[in-house]
């Protein structure tokens, strides 16, 4: 899938043969946040998905609302204590620390499904 990228946000390509269009809206936003934009081409797409942002943000801090953001490098991981152990152990032995054992995992993991 195509993306669009601004400021921490991540933004859908999508094309309306119905209307002759392209429109997008930011991806992984919670339920109750939507972001969407649309254009003729792809420099109108960029244009108002940027505006999009923009507007979202000033609103935002109008309103004194913290921001949704589409990811936010965080993710929490529920595993077995026995796991946890065996990759502390791992990273130790790799020199590395927890986080970076399991980011180069998941690095290599998502490299190999590509």
């Amino acid at each position: 899938m195509n993306t669009l990228n601004y400021k921490g946000y991540i933004g859908s390509i999508e094309i309306s043969e119905e209307d002759n269009c392209l429109y997008g809206r930011v991806i992984d936003l919670p339920n109750d946040t939507a972001i969407t934009y649309e254009g003729q081409t792809i420099a109108e797409l960029k244009q108002d998905f940027m505006g999009a942002v923009d507007d979202y943000l000033e609103y935002c801090q109008a309103n004194n609302i913290q921001p949704r953001k589409s990811y936010t490098g965080t993710l929490n991981v529920r595993i077995s204590p026995e796991t946890h152990s065996q990759i502390a152990f791992l990273a130790s032995k790799a020199g590395i620390s927890i986080n970076a054992f399991i980011r180069q995992a998941l690095d290599k993991e998502v490299a190999n499904m590509q």
